[in-house]
């Protein structure tokens, strides 16, 4: 992707190269093809008989379509488990959830202590409606008090004070970061979602190609030498974009054939540093969890999400 000539481009302030999936591969790539190439998948065997259980909507009654996760697997399931006792401060997620990922990877990065709750956020628990009406996750309870809305509560997390910082100190350095998070929001949150969820070649190079558009402006602001946004440690911005880095690989790789960074550009540097973080890895469940829980926006199911429907009316996300 932005490749050899990224950290060129920083310091001239022209937009890198871009590579986009071919168009071969814009094509959707079906869940039964992927399982017949995959060989997590052809592991996976019955005795011919299953047991009825009940489907989610998004199945549309069809047993065979795969759906969301209800509970973390791999590194994220064992931080799950080392942060199940009650706690005053409580994050309340769904494991396969962005925005959760973003609050998540900030509480592990900080070091603090708290409570791990994973609610099913398409049954909207009281738990949940009591923090926020619209059931949405992440919500953090924190005492008698809660929040929501994941950057809101990153900012929130910060305004403790207690443990590795996020935000720089520098007022301008702040400012700076806090830009560059509502271009991620407004601008490569809802192109990766377009991408994803579109069932045409055409839509989806066209997509594909607004997608590398907006990541190239962040590359074109980040610090030349990294291998963070600002420097050598993992800021705010890079919190903010690391649960969409992630997908990058677990989801858009291998329904969209988004490719891999260009060996030695400033992307590269910038994807393996997110990549190998100690937070992030922890809050990170194994592939099939991913490819899974977005299968129904890959084949742009209806009752998927309100993301979802916010992206096919041309709405900001919710």
């Amino acid at each position: 992707m932005f490749y050899a000539a990224a950290s060129r481009a920083v310091r001239t302030c022209q937009r890198p190269p871009i590579t986009l999936p071919t168009l071969r591969h814009c094509q959707h790539i079906s869940s039964l093809h992927y399982q017949q190439a995959n060989p997590a998948y052809r592991k996976m065997s019955t005795n011919g008989t299953q047991s009825k259980k009940e489907l989610d909507p998004n199945q549309g009654g069809d047993e065979s379509k795969k759906t969301y996760h209800k509970q973390a697997t791999g590194e994220a399931w064992k931080t799950v488990q080392a942060h199940s006792s009650d706690n005053d401060l409580k994050l309340y997620g769904s494991c396969f959830c962005p925005f959760v990922h973003r609050v998540w990877i900030s509480l592990e990065h900080k070091g603090l202590d708290y409570q791990y709750v994973e609610v099913d956020v398409y049954k909207k628990p009281k738990l949940l409606l009591d923090i926020n009406p619209r059931g949405l996750v992440p919500a953090l309870r924190h005492g008698d008090w809660g929040m929501y809305e994941s950057t809101v509560l990153m900012e929130y997390l910060e305004d403790l004070d207690q443990g590795k910082t996020l935000l720089p100190k520098d007022p301008k350095l702040r400012a700076h970061s806090r830009l560059w998070s509502d271009h991620i929001n407004r601008h490569i949150i809802p192109a990766f979602y377009r991408y994803l969820q579109a069932q045409e070649a055409k839509d989806q190079a066209n997509f594909a190609s607004e997608l590398t558009e907006q990541i190239g402006k962040l590359v074109e602001t980040a610090d030349a030498d990294g291998p963070y946004f600002i420097g050598k440690d993992i800021t705010f911005v890079d919190v903010q974009l690391a649960p969409w880095i992630i997908r990058l690989e677990k989801v858009l790789k291998p329904y969209r054939g988004w490719p891999d960074p260009e060996p030695g550009s400033r992307w590269e540097k910038w994807v393996r540093a997110i990549e190998g973080n100690e937070a992030v890895m922890k809050t990170t469940s194994d592939d099939k969890l991913y490819l899974d829980s977005y299968e129904r926006y890959a084949e742009n199911r209806p009752n998927t999400s309100q993301v979802r429907e916010a992206i096919n009316s041309g709405r900001g996300l919710p």
